[in-house]
């Protein structure tokens, strides 16, 4: 009876939304709303979203690392890390989960996220790694994708990008997560072969991620 009731209070597997191209600023205000409206039982939900370009400056960024944004728009956020840039091209994850549920602190979290890249990459047969002093996913000393996160009331809102076929040269009008000089990069240029979009990426990659996200549960 005991590891029949165990099995039962385990999370849910979070619920996937597919959102396709969204407005930053209104997908970043629906993920408040939803965290704000949760109760004990809400499901966990992964969004799935790319965005119009824009760049995003979080609470220990420093408008310094914005070079030039020319026309494309700076919105302040409220998730962690510096600046960084959304495109088309581009899968972002975001990832509204109950992390007191899951027992999740927010470094197993990013660890977690981390991961489910690097796995995903390892599909494609790229080799990437984390790295602890600077978190993300990097191929070489380029960064192809990176995590940005705010926890409140218990649930974790905003999540990670990786970068597919996006056009690269808005980063350089930025120190990318404060970082100058940083390279980064996309699979498209890592790939042995180069049909990967984000239609064909961005669910294997919330598949990797609900799949650690089970394990954990189990273990």
């Amino acid at each position: 009876m005991s590891s029949h009731t165990a099995r039962d209070t385990r999370p849910q597997p979070p619920l996937l939304r597919r959102l396709g191209l969204r407005d930053y600023r209104q997908t970043w205000r629906a993920m408040q709303d939803f965290t704000d409206g949760r109760g004990p039982g809400t499901r966990d939900e992964l969004w799935l979203v790319e965005h119009p370009p824009v760049f995003t400056l979080g609470l220990n960024g420093k408008p310094e690392h914005v070079l030039d944004a020319g026309d494309i728009p700076v919105v302040p956020v409220d998730r962690g890390g510096q600046v960084t840039y959304h495109g088309p091209g581009q899968v972002v994850l975001y990832t509204l989960l109950d992390v007191r549920r899951r027992g999740l602190g927010v470094r197993a979290l990013v660890m977690l996220l981390e991961q489910a890249m690097i796995d995903l990459l390892a599909e494609l047969d790229i080799r990437a790694r984390a790295r602890r002093d600077a978190p993300g996913v990097y191929v070489g000393d380029d960064k192809i994708g990176a995590i940005g996160l705010r926890v409140r009331r218990g649930a974790s809102y905003h999540g990670l990008s990786l970068n597919v076929d996006m056009d690269l040269a808005p980063f350089e009008r930025i120190n990318p997560c404060g970082y100058p000089g940083l390279g980064v990069t996309r699979i498209r240029d890592q790939a042995a072969f180069h049909d990967a979009s984000v239609d064909t990426v961005g669910p294997r990659l919330a598949e990797r991620l609900q799949l650690l996200l089970e394990k954990r549960n189990r273990d």
